[in-house]
């Protein structure tokens, strides 16, 4: 064979190792993406290790609740997935369930401070428009990541969606009783005089849920 055509037939052929060996794996089974939530469910993380990336994306969503992965993980407390899934170059820290849930906000929800730290030193976005992590922590009475929530940027007077009632954090905090966490947003600069979609201020919610005396702080 003339070396002109050999080197062609070589080229060729690498050619199309070298597709091959990029070319995306064939998209998961219904039975591996179950086996993988499964996993995730159960905290086993050396099934999701072998599973992501390889067999289901990091980011595919949950046939049964439309949740990632992560969110997941983190809603179940399974603490070892968080931690493999944080190293997944793959996952998307942003990618929220179908409810609009993203990891950041179910760590909020869930008063997991570790985890939250996790995610903002990962990177993870504190502010997004309608719900956010402040939103959860506040609701929950959970100070400490409020107050992380807080030093790393979280906006103090996002309202929640009008279909959700339109509430600022602060307005959350009053109405669940959580006078602490309440004081605290108003500490660092909450507004007081924002108006909910019945048209009620924090203090009013306060008087409204029986907290006077925080109703009284917070029209001062």
């Amino acid at each position: 064979m003339p070396i002109r055509r050999l080197l062609a037939t070589s080229l060729l052929f690498a050619a199309i190792s070298s597709a091959g060996a990029h070319a995306a794996p064939p998209p998961p089974t219904e039975q591996q993406v179950s086996s993988f939530f499964r996993a995730v469910q159960m905290d086993d993380a050396n099934t999701v290790r072998k599973m992501v990336g390889a067999v289901v994306n990091a980011n595919e969503l949950n046939p049964l609740g439309g949740e990632p992965a992560l969110v997941l993980a983190i809603r179940e407390g399974a603490r070892d997935v968080v931690r493999e899934l944080l190293r997944h170059p793959g996952t998307d820290l942003e990618r929220q369930a179908v409810n609009g849930n993203t990891a950041l906000m179910m760590a909020a929800f869930k008063g997991d401070e570790e985890v939250v730290r996790a995610l903002l030193d990962k990177g993870a976005k504190v502010n997004q428009p309608g719900w956010t992590a402040l939103h959860y922590a506040a609701a929950g009475g959970h100070d400490k990541i409020a107050q992380l929530l807080v030093e790393r940027g979280a906006m103090l007077d996002t309202l929640s969606p009008r279909q959700s009632g339109a509430y600022t954090p602060l307005m959350l905090a009053a109405r669940e009783g959580k006078d602490g966490t309440a004081r605290l947003l108003l500490a660092r600069g909450a507004k007081t005089g924002l108006k909910n979609a019945e048209g009620l201020t924090a203090a009013q919610i306060a008087k409204q849920a029986g907290r006077d005396k925080l109703a009284g702080e917070l029209t001062q």
